[in-house]
């Protein structure tokens, strides 16, 4: 029996294990439905972009660190500036 015939039920968790056998199967990897833009907290509207220049060491420092939470850059750094605006004092 193949990982496809066996659908995971909507409501039960799997584990991390159960993941990578279901989404290991081809079958399993094609995108249900129309494509879905999230948005932060369901409201939130992202601005224009802002041109951010780093030092080349400080960004791969960043980069690592994004790839290390499963984040994309920019998520990484919204985070990192979100966190430092509700620092006490800040």
């Amino acid at each position: 029996m193949s990982t496809h015939d066996q659908e995971p039920a909507a409501t039960a968790p799997m584990t991390p294990e159960q993941e990578n056998a279901f989404y290991a199967d081809p079958h399993n990897q094609t995108p249900q439905g129309p494509p879905v833009r999230r948005r932060r907290g369901g409201t939130a509207k992202l601005s224009d972009p802002v041109p951010v220049r780093f030092p080349e060491d400080l960004l791969e420092q960043v980069r690592q660190r994004a790839a290390a939470d499963d984040r994309s850059l920019s998520n990484w750094i919204r985070r990192a500036v979100e966190h430092e605006l509700t620092r006490p004092g800040a």
